[in-house]
């Protein structure tokens, strides 16, 4: 069964029993609202999606499972930021809540991003206060509004939820701009601090033994949506998982290739072993 707000977001919820898992596609979003105007071309603009993830963590809700999805762009507004991660210097305004900028914000890269990636800038000018309040009220707060309810029934339903948060990263290069990528997989718990490591280890065992290479928290250690949720100590543990998408896709085209099928797979499995985990550790808790 699908819960969905138009445009925003769509939760799909599970077919059959609930387990205290959710997966949450952030990035995947690709209905570019019709007043998002910008000077990127659109062929270059949805490199910045995190395309097909959505469709790699369909199966979830058959495991029992939630997964939730933002039907949105990034480049509109990014929910894995913090809502006052503004450059104050792209705004023409004044909105209503203090900004407080971050490095991310500074380089173009914050709530509301100025470029699509170094050397191309999405605007032309700064935005209008109003565009950007606009935003944060129809799509920003919505979503985790839903990611909030539904993490908080789980958690007490069960006394405990596990969540993952699905990305891709390009594979060309690091964020740093060193080497290419040299894993298929990077697991991130903000160094161990939103969730318990056996969840941690649980997915990295799982992906190397599909035959994967698998890094964790380097180079991408989870943001916004990981420093909000996971809070380990409550029961409530997240890791961030982002894919290489040459995996799966030709990075230019966006256009799937014969490695998808053999990733869905992967995926597929790692959900199943998410999910027995999470039911084991809801029963050893009922137990004890």
């Amino acid at each position: 069964m699908s819960f969905v707000i138009d445009d925003v977001l769509v939760r799909n919820d599970p077919v059959g029993p609930r387990l205290p898992v959710l997966f949450d596609s952030p990035h995947s979003g690709r209905i570019y609202p019709d007043d998002f105007r910008v000077i990127c071309p659109h062929p270059l603009l949805r490199q910045a999606e995190d395309t097909h993830v959505e469709e790699l963590f369909a199966t979830a809700p058959d495991h029992g499972a939630t997964l939730l999805c933002a039907l949105f762009p990034r480049t509109c507004i990014d929910v894995n930021r913090a809502v006052d991660d503004i450059d104050p210097a792209m705004i023409d305004g004044d909105l209503p809540l203090r900004l407080r900028p971050t490095p991310r914000s500074t380089l173009g890269m914050g709530l509301i991003r100025a470029m699509l990636r170094p050397g191309v800038p999405l605007y032309d000018g700064k935005l209008p206060a109003s565009v950007v309040a606009d935003r944060i009220d129809r799509y920003y707060r919505p979503y985790h509004a839903q990611m909030q309810m539904a993490l908080d029934g789980l958690a007490e339903r069960f006394g405990a939820v596990w969540h993952v948060n699905c990305h891709s990263m390009p594979s060309s290069l690091r964020p740093d701009g060193r080497d290419p990528l040299a894993v298929d997989f990077v697991i991130g718990d903000r160094d161990g601090t939103t969730s318990e490591p056996g969840f941690v280890r649980l997915v990295a065992e799982t992906l190397r033994g599909l035959g994967h290479r698998v890094a964790i928290n380097d180079p991408y250690k989870g943001v916004e949506l990981l420093a909000r949720y996971g809070e380990p100590a409550r029961g409530r543990h997240s890791i961030q998982l982002e894919i290489n998408r040459r995996l799966y896709m030709n990075e230019e085209t966006l256009e799937r290739h014969d490695g998808f099928a053999r990733l869905k797979g992967d995926i597929d499995t790692l959900i199943r072993r998410i999910a027995d985990y999470a039911g084991q550790r809801v029963l050893h808790r009922a137990a004890e």
